[in-house]
């Protein structure tokens, strides 16, 4: 029998009912109308839509943040809805958020050590180490996103959008999860600095196996990260299949719409990317994709407490 997905979506709807006042009504705001996405262990699979698609509000319902009001969210086969408080939090060990704004995400009076070092205390049960252990931990996690170990005594604000990503993106990986949310985690950035944190993303995936669930409003950027696209529109999933498929022989209007407005992404970040000295591997979409073994779920994966 096949292993199950890491991450499914099964119908999946969030509403945001109107809110009552004196003077108005707002209407209500379908965010999510049936979605329905599988993500495989080392696979990335690109979120593509316009400002107001849904994107972010599939990230929360994903984690848990907010409950959908129709469908399911599947991890390994198990219903996270029916997670107790226990799974649940090794749920979110495993599956952990980049956010968009680097220097909104991480804390002003928190060094990098400090950062880095705060989801293993919150997933310690998870985890396992001791104090020594994290520090060591800490230690790899900055060589592996390619700082170096004076960063871990600086403040946020000491540091690029680009190192602040970087140490963003360690913070996601110190729990040691199978599957990351990027929510589009390169906007915020120069060219230099996105094409130095795509082509990390990349190293990292083909080094530890992980899984993508990258999210932007740039098609071209998904193209140069994803084997997979979907397309999403006022909360609906118009398109999907691989990024080939998605770019060449396009089913949709909004697809080809939103392929001619997609800029040649490879130009400026092969140039951005050599001028900075970083090894800027243009590959194309659908390549190989690491074998990774399926891990055990924790005794109360399938409680329905909480």
């Amino acid at each position: 029998m096949a292993d199950p997905p890491l991450l499914e979506l099964r119908g999946v709807s969030r509403l945001y009912r109107p809110r009552r006042s004196l003077l108005a009504r707002s209407p209500e705001v379908v965010a999510l109308d049936g979605v329905n996405l599988r993500i495989a262990r080392g696979e990335s699979l690109g979120i593509v839509g316009e400002s107001g698609a849904g994107k972010s509000t599939l990230t929360r319902v994903i984690l848990r943040l907010e409950r959908p009001d129709a469908g399911q969210i599947l991890y390994r086969g198990a219903d996270v809805a029916r997670f107790g408080p226990g799974a649940l939090r090794a749920f979110r060990a495993r599956v952990q958020i980049v956010f968009q704004d680097p220097q909104a995400a991480l804390n002003p009076r928190m060094t990098a050590e400090e950062i880095v070092t705060e989801p293993m205390l919150v997933h310690r049960d998870t985890v396992g180490l001791d104090r020594r252990g994290r520090r060591a931990r800490v230690a790899e996690l900055i060589e592996t996103v390619g700082l170096r170990p004076d960063h871990l005594r600086r403040f946020p604000h000491e540091l690029s959008g680009g190192q602040n990503q970087r140490i963003g993106i360690a913070r996601a990986l110190a729990a040691g999860p199978e599957l990351l949310l990027l929510d589009e985690p390169t906007s915020a950035l120069d060219v230099s600095a996105q094409a130095q944190v795509l082509n990390l993303l990349i190293e990292l995936q083909d080094r530890l196996g992980l899984g993508y669930l990258f999210i932007s409003h740039d098609l071209a950027v998904v193209r140069y990260l994803c084997d997979r696209i979907a397309l999403i529109r006022q909360g609906r999933l118009v398109e999907e299949g691989p990024a080939a498929q998605i770019f060449d022989a396009p089913r949709t209007a909004f697809a080809r719409r939103l392929i001619d407005a997609a800029p040649d992404i490879e130009a400026p970040l092969r140039s951005a990317a050599t001028t900075a000295g970083t090894n800027c591997d243009l590959r194309p979409p659908g390549r190989p994709q690491p074998s990774t073994a399926a891990g055990s779920l924790p005794a109360d994966m399938g409680d329905s407490r909480g």
